[in-house]
């Protein structure tokens, strides 16, 4: 038995308005970031800038895997398109992985070839201001996200929040800069900007492959265990070979129920169906529930014959 659990159009509504938010404060942010980096010529303002760039990159392929995740199940894709939120965070973790290795490159050649910064108060004042919009956004958005689901959307808002530290970090280096009047601040800065955004993008990456490999979550696991404990033991049945996944935007829980014997299966699929939407709602999350029914006496003998449908336990 599989039990749909749909997205209310609310819900859409909120993601799409988050992405196109994130959309367009990121090419706001360029702009004003390459604009302070025009009138100062510093490579620490320039680092925050090459982010700006990947991020507004990785924002509009986010957009697209976002529009792709929400579609419903079709012929093609008979479980739907939420995996292409892994595949938008592994993007993602790679373009911020790019722009570090940009970063440090730059920042080395700058100081090797020598610095000239002009203006840098202002561009300064400028780099706090793109900071201070983009810690704003970047909560706004994970926290979207983490309500309704989304690893699209909290992806986006965590690289949100790396460039606005980006920019923090390039506003205290420039800051000491000015007081101290030591220049090379500007590229070390820069290059400590980078290791935090190898880290941040290496944590993405490394995210996106445990999704498409169906990694487990030992918190989701505790969380769907406590539920099917509670529901089965309350309808006097068992369960056994439970696993579950996250998709992206959902989570799918397969777990085999076992029922007495002289049950009736009208009374077993009954109470079946009872566990299932309990589990759906306590878990508090969109969840695909599938069911197996077997009956308690003899299910350890039927998979006895058949070993390759065996679940370790």
């Amino acid at each position: 038995m599989t039990p749909t659990v749909g997205i209310e159009e609310t819900e859409i509504r909120a993601l799409r308005f988050a992405m196109g938010l994130s959309l367009v404060v990121g090419f706001g942010m360029l702009a004003l970031k390459i604009f302070a980096y025009a009138v100062t010529g510093s490579v620490a303002i320039l680092s925050d800038a090459a982010e700006s760039v990947v991020h507004v990159v990785a924002v509009s392929f986010a957009a697209y895997s976002l529009s792709l995740s929400l579609k419903p199940a079709d012929r093609s894709h008979l479980y739907g398109h939420d995996k292409i939120s892994f595949f938008s965070a592994g993007f993602e973790g790679a373009m911020i992985i790019l722009a570090a290795i940009y970063i440090t490159y730059v920042s080395a050649d700058k100081w090797l070839h020598g610095l000239k910064i002009e203006n840098l108060g202002k561009g300064t004042l400028l780099t706090l201001a793109a900071a201070l919009i983009n810690a704003a956004l970047g909560g706004y958005l994970v926290w979207v996200g983490r309500k309704h689901k989304s690893l699209v959307l909290e992806a986006n808002g965590k690289h949100v929040l790396t460039d606005s530290w980006t920019s923090f970090g390039v506003v205290a280096g420039l800051g000491l800069a000015l007081l101290t009047g030591w220049m090379p601040l500007d590229p070390l800065v820069a290059m400590l900007v980078a290791s935090n955004i190898l880290w941040t993008g290496g944590n993405l990456l490394r995210r996106s492959v445990g999704g498409l490999m169906d990694e487990g979550d030992p918190e989701t696991e505790g969380r769907v265990v406590q539920v099917l404990t509670q529901a089965t033991s309350q309808e006097g049945i068992q369960f056994h070979g439970l696993r579950y996944r996250n998709t992206g935007s959902r989570t799918w829980v397969e777990v085999h129920l076992l029922f007495p014997q002289d049950m009736t299966l009208a009374t077993a699929h009954r109470l079946a169906t009872e566990v299932e939407n309990r589990v759906r709602h306590e878990l508090g999350l969109r969840a695909e529930v599938l069911t197996h029914l077997e009956t308690l006496e003899d299910h350890k003998e039927v998979h006895s014959h058949h070993p390759s449908e065996h679940i370790p336990e």
